[in-house]
């Protein structure tokens, strides 16, 4: 690759960076200012939140399964009898980085891609600009409802699909690991920590961010009709996954730095 092939690349990545930072400060300015639109904002966390509980319950409980299972057996390969510490496990696992990171992944592939479409729609149609022509900021009015919705929603649904993945632990652990359900919840209390909860929690704050902001930009950004669309959906999902993933890693270090 040539000097100035590397010196494009840079500045137009930087360039991409920074449009995504500048609409961040442009929606949460918006958000603290009137009039607000609560029941656009209560619309988008039912349809957000709500509506998005069975993929990520279905999907968590499986996984603590999953989880379960494999860490049982190994855990018994190494030393017969330590599955019996099962419980802990799979819930520091499923509390500080499963649960988080997926339920964030899928929100971004349902609620991500949902959003870049519905107002990339909106923008090759000109129903952007019919709303600037109304004095109306097209950043407070479908910007923040959703920018809101997802750091709202996002958490809580983190919170859900936590006590589901034990859940779905605790079901392994006692059909197929013979460790019945009281010891699984002993072992449980005996080695968890708030911080585990925390960790994972907070963390599913700033996906829930990553997720509103990249989705939005992407549907503002769309260019080229229904092709357009398709496209900054596509980017939506795949650059907020990327965030997601790129993200944690700086975030499960800065955690563990400063417990």
């Amino acid at each position: 690759m040539s000097y100035s092939n590397f010196k494009n690349l840079t500045v137009s990545f930087l360039e991409g960076v920074g449009g995504y930072f500048l609409f961040f400060k442009d929606t949460v300015s918006w958000t603290f200012r009137p009039p607000f639109d609560i029941k656009n904002i209560i619309a988008q966390m039912l349809e957000l939140g709500y509506k998005s509980l069975p993929v990520t319950t279905v999907t968590l409980f499986f996984t603590g399964m999953v989880m379960a299972y494999q860490l049982g057996r190994a855990m018994d390969a190494l030393m017969s009898g330590s599955s019996i510490f099962i419980g802990s496990a799979v819930t520091i696992a499923m509390f500080r980085e499963l649960c988080p990171v997926i339920t964030a992944l899928l929100l971004a592939g349902r609620v991500g891609s949902s959003i870049a479409a519905e107002i990339g729609t909106m923008k090759v149609t000109e129903q952007i600009d019919a709303l600037r022509t109304l004095s109306a900021d097209p950043i407070q009015y479908l910007s923040v409802p959703r920018f809101i919705a997802c750091l709202v929603m996002t958490p809580m649904i983190t919170v859900i699909t936590d006590l589901v993945g034990v859940m779905g632990g605790a079901f392994i652990a006692y059909f197929k690991l013979s460790i019945t359900l009281e010891k699984y919840i002993s072992n449980i209390l005996d080695y968890i920590r708030l911080s585990d909860f925390l960790s994972g929690l907070a963390k599913s704050v700033f996906f829930g961010v990553e997720i509103a902001v990249i989705s939005c930009y992407q549907g503002f950004m769309t260019r080229g009709g229904a092709e357009g669309v398709g496209r900054s959906t596509i980017q939506a999902v795949v650059k907020s996954s990327m965030a997601i993933l790129i993200s944690d890693y700086f975030l499960t270090y800065l955690i563990n730095f400063f417990e």
